[in-house]
């Protein structure tokens, strides 16, 4: 029968063990040690989880600078932009997925016609001074953006709707006629009516409010720092404690503003900034300690193209030039050289990814010996005699119908290309202009300042324009197609008319049916791909990095670049421990 040892003879077992046997015991002695005291942190571990606290801070920085932090005036701003989308939200938002989902409104309601949109507001909404925001707030906003006195480039998506309050929680939109995407101008942000009620037209623009705004987001003005000589360095928001989705879990937003994209990556790498917004992908490539960021490839509705004025170029208005052109065009090699990969070839200006259509719409596949065929079979040849001014292809006039004509002259297969200043935009010239000079196509490319080749888009002086349109995530693409669209203030770049597209795309935003609509979107792109008023290049990502210790952004769509704040209150830095 076996007995419990004495105290005495455990005093004497190391002398009977042994050494491999001590060490054993030792190694027995402090596991069970170690087990005891960690037993607690295990069960502490086990029994609760990891959930998002509150507190941390961002800086991010931007390039450009805020002037009108005002949702009815910060169009073509985006440091604006960025911070109206933090403090002044609309009445219904994108998702991080694309869809809409209600913001200031818990609910929204369209009638059977598609012409009576009705809102219904939170119950709890507050303003950043404390005063309740209402539907007063709504009419007001409306009322002030369809004034054209007030100079809001938001008025033309306003103009004909009428908007009434039904309850001090309610307002009613009604339209004169069907418009599918019209939820997608409810995400225009709601300005205070005791704040700028009292502020006359003149003094729209002009007033302190619009640098220290008064908004309900998620964010509230905190502080502005200037230079010394006026201007704004930084911007600092603070999260907003009654915010009707709750406090947001970052408690500090800082931006700084940097005057291009070389002076961005010098503040990330001099420690001023944490992270940075819409980088090209030639300056991705320039950082250094790109390890300590989390870099998030965006889609954003955007395309870039070569948009043909058959108006002002002879060549041009030969569709077999336009196709060779097409063939000629080496779109994957433009996404490498320009994007560094961070991008996707465009066919058509319906964008993929964004909206569901077939994929079977034609394509011109990167082809030079096609190219080549399609112009000799055009009639577009070398001349007999080549030299440096002949070594391009021409067309020969027709041959006189009778000894009275004059042979007239051949015309040259010319083009200039015009495009911005952009360092990428310069880039992807360059490249098309040797892909098209390789089939035999004189190519004399402009480069122009934004505000010259702004007044150059406005005239139509172009024979082919390189530049980009951007699209929303519910997209009607009738201001870039339609050809009452043509001239100034309309943006159909190409100047493009057919009877066909137009009546699809006036009936495309006039059915509410999603599928339906798509269906007709379906048809439009197929004969915009038949007749090439343009060469769809490329759709780039939009490239945010992010500090690594921002936890819980799952934003993958954005309608515009400010849109990738929209989730900004999952955000978090700290973290807790909670009972499961």
């Amino acid at each position: 029968m076996s007995r419990v040892p004495t105290k005495k003879q455990l005093r004497h077992l190391p002398k009977v063990l042994s050494q491999k046997e001590r060490r054993l015991m030792m190694i027995l002695f402090w596991v069970a040690v170690i087990s005891i005291l960690s037993l607690p942190v295990t069960s502490y571990i086990h029994f609760t989880k990891s959930v998002p606290d509150d507190g941390g801070s961002m800086v991010e920085g931007l390039i450009g600078t805020p002037k009108h932090i005002n949702p009815l005036l910060s169009q073509g701003n985006d440091a604006d932009g960025d911070l109206v989308s933090l403090i002044f939200p609309g009445l219904v938002k994108y998702a991080g997925n694309g869809k809409i989902n209600g913001d200031l409104a818990e609910s929204y309601h369209i009638s059977d016609d598609g012409l009576v949109y009705t809102f219904v507001l939170r119950r709890d909404l507050l303003w950043h001074d404390g005063h309740a925001l209402t539907a007063d707030d709504v009419i007001f906003t409306i009322f002030t953006v369809q004034n054209a006195d007030y100079g809001s480039s938001q008025r033309i998506l306003w103009q004909g709707i009428e908007v009434s309050k039904i309850d001090s929680l309610t307002v009613a939109f009604k339209l004169k006629n069907k418009y599918a995407q019209f939820i997608g101008n409810a995400t225009l942000g709601i300005l205070p009516k005791h704040i700028w009620e009292n502020i006359k037209p003149v003094n729209f623009g002009l007033s302190e409010f619009n640098l220290k705004p008064v908004g309900s987001g998620p964010y509230k003005f905190s502080k502005i720092r200037r230079d010394t000589f006026g201007n704004i360095k930084s911007f600092e928001l603070a999260a907003f404690d009654k915010h009707h989705a709750g406090r947001p879990h970052v408690s500090k937003l800082t931006f700084k503003f940097y005057p291009s994209e070389a002076d961005l990556v010098e503040g990330y790498e001099n420690n001023e900034i944490d992270g940075f917004s819409s980088i090209s992908a030639s300056g991705l490539s320039s950082i250094r300690f790109l390890g300590q960021l989390k870099l998030e490839k965006l889609s954003l509705p955007r395309y870039f193209a070569a948009f043909f004025n058959q108006n002002h170029s002879k060549p041009l208005a030969d569709k077999s030039v336009r196709m060779a052109l097409s063939y000629a065009t080496d779109k994957n090699g433009l996404v490498e050289k320009i994007l560094s990969g961070n991008g996707v070839v465009v066919d058509s200006p319906m964008m993929p990814g964004i909206i569901d259509l077939p994929d079977d719409t034609e394509k011109y596949s990167f082809d030079l010996e096609l190219a080549k065929k399609t112009l000799e079979d055009a009639g577009w040849k070398y001349p007999v005699s080549v030299s440096a001014e002949g070594s391009f292809r021409e067309k020969a006039a027709p041959t006189p119908k009778t000894k009275n004509e004059k042979q007239g002259e051949s015309v040259k297969l010319e083009i200039r290309l015009t495009t911005s200043d952009w360092p990428e935009l310069i880039t992807a010239a360059e490249q098309i202009k040797k892909q098209w000079e390789a089939v035999g196509v004189r190519v004399r490319v402009e480069i122009l300042p934004l505000p010259e080749l702004q007044q150059a888009i406005k005239a139509r002086e172009y024979d082919a324009l390189l530049f980009g349109e951007v699209l929303a995530l519910d997209p009607d693409p009738f201001s870039f197609w339609h050809s009452s669209q043509k001239r100034d203030p309309g943006l159909n770049l190409a100047l493009y008319d057919s009877k066909d597209a137009d009546k699809l795309l006036e009936d495309a935003r006039q059915t509410l049916d999603r599928s339906a609509r798509l269906s007709k979107y379906d048809d439009f792109q197929k004969i915009i791909v038949k007749d090439i008023p343009a060469i769809f290049l490329y759709s780039p990502d939009y490239l945010y990095a992010q500090p690594s210790k921002i936890k819980g952004n799952d934003t993958k769509i954005i309608s515009i670049p400010s849109d990738r704040f929209n989730t900004v209150s999952n955000w978090y830095i700290e973290t807790k421990r909670v009972r499961k």
